[in-house]
């Protein structure tokens, strides 16, 4: 086993992670765990990163081992742990008839918390506004993660997780972006996946090497 790093304590805690398909072992024993602060994994794919932060979300199950979200357990107690997370998937049409509106209500609803001017002040600028109530299906790319963005905002959660961060925004979105990411550090951990490199240097994010963790 080893470690990415070197850390005492803080808001999210990797342990003992295994994930394997089949006779591929994707990483054996990944430990760490991670302060407030902005962490990017920049590798090519098929190197395990969306496999690690679906994890870190509870999308996915890992063979062994366990993640805690601001000391709740992805494991054992996954809608606690959920509670302090917010996660922006590398697919954002979940759900394709849902209107952004629909979704931002929806996440306010779980998180037991108001949609808000703040929230909706984030919502103006990455430009969302115009088309909050069409249907994602009827989204571009850009559009469907700009509001699953937004919704990381609602109850500020401990743990932001975004694959592919960037993916389809442009060039004033991936500015407000950085901004946010950077500002959010300050009190909680961001973890994503990207290859924008004008992002991760933006934010000051540290670069994670997942491989060689295996």
């Amino acid at each position: 086993m080893r470690r990415i790093d070197a850390y005492t304590s803080g808001m999210l805690r990797i342990d003992n992670l295994t994930k394997r398909y089949g006779d591929h072992v994707v990483f054996q024993g990944l430990t760490h765990e991670f302060h407030a602060g902005c962490l990017a994994l920049c590798e090519e794919e098929s190197t395990g990163k969306s496999t690690l932060l679906s994890i870190v979300a509870g999308v996915i199950a890992p063979d062994t081992g366990d993640v805690w979200i601001d000391g709740h357990s992805i494991v054992q107690t996954p809608q606690l742990a959920k509670t302090r997370l917010a996660y922006v998937p590398d697919n954002c049409m979940v759900f394709p008839t849902q209107t952004g509106r629909g979704l931002l209500e929806q996440i306010a609803s779980e998180r037991n918390v108001a949609l808000d001017d703040a929230v909706m002040a984030i919502a103006h600028r990455l430009g969302l506004e115009p088309h909050l109530d069409k249907r994602f299906e009827q989204m571009s790319t850009g559009t469907r993660r700009k509001v699953y963005l937004t919704a990381a905002a609602l109850g500020e959660p401990a743990v932001v997780i975004a694959d592919g961060a960037s993916n389809g925004l442009d060039a004033p979105a991936r500015a407000v972006l950085a901004d946010l990411f950077k500002t959010w550090a300050q009190d909680r951990v961001v973890f994503f996946a990207s290859h924008d490199a004008e992002l991760v240097e933006a934010c000051e994010a540290k670069v994670l090497n997942l491989a060689e963790s295996r």
